[in-house]
């Protein structure tokens, strides 16, 4: 009788394809796992530098004419964080004059004077809110990624139009 000491060719093949399997699952869900962590740090990131642009614009712009606020601006966040950028773009609000809905709506003088502080009071909001929109930039190899918010500055100084209002 022969003994049988050792592993057949096929056993050993068998063996190798089978470790060989599990090392190329392992290294997928280790490289996807990788990339879902890197995205959030870059995602924790941006939201921590935005939070941070909003104060700074905030504080900035604080106790200042809405004009003082540039259509405009965009900057990096220094040599600190090369790959990171933001951009600030502001309009003024622009809200839909609804007087002539009140006006259609309506008979006689009491709604006339309504319908017209309506229209003052809409005019009045226009010129005391600007929209500020701040956007943070990170680029990426593939392709930029951004996130952006939108926030109203409001003129809390600025007198109402309107006669024995404060």
């Amino acid at each position: 009788m022969k003994s049988t000491r050792g592993f057949t060719l096929v056993e050993v093949i068998l063996a190798i394809t089978i470790i060989a399997t599990g090392l190329m699952v392992l290294t997928n869900s280790w490289s996807g796992t990788f990339n879902r962590l890197r995205k959030t740090q870059v995602q924790v990131q941006m939201a921590a530098l935005l939070e941070r642009k909003i104060v700074e614009i905030e504080r900035e712009y604080k106790g200042k004419p809405l004009d003082s606020i540039p259509e405009t601006k965009e900057d990096t966040f220094g040599s600190d964080l090369p790959e990171y950028s933001w951009k600030m773009t502001s309009q003024k609000l622009e809200l839909p004059d609804i007087s002539p809905i009140l006006a259609a709506q309506s008979e006689g003088g009491t709604a006339l004077d309504l319908v017209s502080m309506m229209k003052m009071f809409t005019e009045h909001l226009n010129k005391s809110i600007r929209e500020v929109k701040i956007e943070v930039i990170y680029k990426d190899i593939r392709k930029p990624i951004s996130i952006d918010i939108v926030i109203y500055m409001i003129d809390y100084d600025r007198p109402l139009p309107m006669p024995g209002a404060s």
